[in-house]
């Protein structure tokens, strides 16, 4: 995404987002799955806020220096992690879709429809992009990846329809088990574990443990995936030259970027320390969706800026989808600013503080090539 900006809009564009990133949304995104795991295991082993934090940090650092030995074995973590939480998934699944006796209403409009409907559906959407946020990651290891002209594509096509299509069947399986009056209630007291719940009346004692064994393999492939992923983009804001030049380094065995995964892991470390789950994950979402954004509108871009470019698969539905996307992004922003103004100020701020620091190390090149 820090080159799509950059060739799209200006580079100081791209810059703000890979700044952004690092000091905000990919870091935040790391730790708040880090945070994650202790936390699902709270309920079994009575973890106390400090010994959460302290898995927390341990999973960063061991995640991190794991990746600094090539990107084959952060790729080989990531196929066993996938197989291994796709499992019981299933199992849960397809014993509720089975097993279960409710019969969801599947409605589009609300029991308790009030008029407000628009305002409901943006509020659940923000809630949830944070289960896609990443849709974008293979990206950032395209260079890494053999013939990415075809096998890109087919990643992300393959992984984010897997995702739906796994999310959708997951949250059915639940209205087949537990009637939605009993669902409020539940989250109504704080109780989110709703999938728990369910394998808990399918299956038994042995449920609960099915579904946690998931989730912990889930989040600790979500958190190595992003580590990869995140550490390039810093890769590519130095390699550009506006950023710590340190960054921009590979290690000569691995060709990894190991400097950029160990300033990461500083970086999500201070986050654990400094910031809950919720909070986090807040950041992390309205962040996303202002590059999110900007990219979708630099397809456009791209075909008035570039229109000779080699484009080796297109953009189904141009510009319809495109135009929609971009819609429905910024309601969304909208949405968030009004129910949430300070979580979204500080979106914005951290950006804007990545343009400054983008134009000081400009200065400095500027100044540099006039005296050479």
């Amino acid at each position: 995404m820090v080159v799509y900006l950059d060739k799209a809009y200006h580079p100081v564009v791209g810059y703000m987002f890979g700044f952004t990133s690092w000091l905000l949304s990919g870091a935040g995104s790391i730790s708040a799955v880090a945070i994650a795991l202790p936390t699902a295991l709270q309920g079994y082993f009575g973890f106390s806020e400090t010994t959460i934090k302290l898995i927390a940090i341990t999973l960063i650092i061991v995640l991190t220096a794991y990746n600094c030995f090539g990107i084959r074995l952060g790729a080989l973590l990531q196929n066993v992690s996938l197989v291994a939480k796709l499992v019981p998934i299933a199992i849960i699944v397809i014993g509720a879709l089975v097993m279960g006796r409710q019969t969801p209403d599947l409605s589009l409009i609300p029991a308790e429809y009030d008029g407000g409907i628009i305002g409901m559906i943006a509020f659940a959407t923000v809630a949830t992009l944070w289960a896609y946020e990443g849709w974008t990651n293979a990206n950032a290891v395209a260079e890494e990846i053999k013939n990415p002209g075809k096998n890109l594509p087919g990643a992300l096509i393959i992984g984010i329809g897997s995702c739906t299509v796994l999310y959708v069947l997951f949250n059915f399986a639940i209205y087949r088990v537990l009637p939605h009056a009993e669902i409020v209630s539940m989250i109504g007291e704080g109780n989110l574990y709703l999938g728990t719940e369910v394998a808990n009346r399918i299956f038994g004692g042995w449920g609960g443990g099915l579904v946690l064994a998931a989730m912990l393999i889930a989040m600790l492939g979500s958190a190595n995936g992003m580590i990869i992923a995140f550490a390039r983009y810093y890769y590519a804001m130095a390699v550009e030259g506006h950023f710590f030049k340190s960054q921009a380094k590979l290690s000569q065995k691995y060709q990894v970027p190991t400097n950029a995964l160990i300033w990461q892991a500083i970086i999500c470390i201070a986050l654990v320390l400094l910031r809950n789950l919720d909070q986090l994950t807040s950041l992390v979402v309205f962040s996303g969706m202002v590059f999110n954004t900007l990219v979708v509108i630099a397809v456009i871009i791209y075909r008035k800026k570039f229109p000779n470019l080699e484009r080796p698969y297109k953009a189904w539905g141009y510009p319809v989808t495109v135009v929609i996307s971009v819609v429905l992004f910024a309601g969304l922003m909208i949405n968030t600013f009004i129910e949430d103004p300070v979580t979204s100020i500080i979106g914005l701020v951290v950006p804007a503080l990545g343009a400054v620091v983008y134009f000081i190390f400009d200065a400095k090149i500027k100044k540099e090539r006039a005296q050479q």
